[in-house]
């Protein structure tokens, strides 16, 4: 049961005050998650022994108490036929089984106590975990987001906003000069000529009302 203390130890910590104390809260929760996640397997070992062993007491307890009755049974038997040797043979049995019995229960209530007390122990430790668990995804999730924000103000901080004002300002001004010279040109693109076959109609049909008003 040497694990209970080991365990013990480790969950009475103040958990808070450490994390406030520590210049790096994330290197100490690993630490402590690795800890704890070595605590955990091995009390899990643990209990799984302390389990075993509580099965195997309480089978001893059912043996000794079957073995108890039946030599009971043997003595009845035996005294029904008056036959006393064998009555005081199976009574003989039957005691020092009952003391073996008494023995037993007592041990196996033991183990129970200390299966109980194991389980209580694994409950805190488990309780610790994930409290850590947390504490440390919450510290992770500030801890990028920090620097994230440490990066921004480091760009903010090179950052020629007067340089890039003007640099906008002569961009715009190209933009307009191209805009004015594109307008000029329009102004001076001269109108589409007529097609010449019809121009020629024309000329035709101006010839011929100056001869008749000669």
């Amino acid at each position: 049961m040497g694990i209970l203390k080991r365990i013990s130890t480790m969950v009475k910590a103040d958990v808070h005050e450490l994390l406030d104390k520590a210049e790096n809260p994330i290197s100490l929760l690993n630490q402590y998650m690795r800890e704890l996640e070595e605590q955990v397997g091995k009390a899990k070992d643990a209990l799984g022994q302390q389990l075993y062993l509580e099965r195997r007491q309480e089978q001893l307890v059912a043996e000794a108490a079957a073995v108890v009755a039946k030599r009971a049974r043997q003595a009845e038997l035996a005294v029904a036929k008056n036959d006393d040797a064998i009555a005081k043979i199976a009574l003989q049995e039957k005691l020092q089984q009952e003391a073996k019995l008494k023995l037993y229960e007592e041990q196996y209530a033991a183990m129970k106590q200390q299966t109980a007390a194991l389980k209580e122990q694994i409950d805190i430790l488990l309780e610790k975990y994930n409290e850590l668990a947390n504490k440390r995804f919450v510290l992770l999730s500030r801890a990028h987001a920090a620097k994230a924000q440490q990066q921004n103000q480091a760009v903010l901080a090179t950052f020629d906003a007067d340089g890039a004002v003007k640099g906008f300002n002569r961009v715009e001004e190209y933009v307009q000069k191209l805009e004015a010279q594109a307008a000029a040109g329009a102004y001076f693109v001269p109108a589409a000529p007529a097609a010449s076959h019809e121009l020629q109609e024309a000329v035709e049909r101006e010839l011929a009302k100056l001869k008749e008003s000669k």
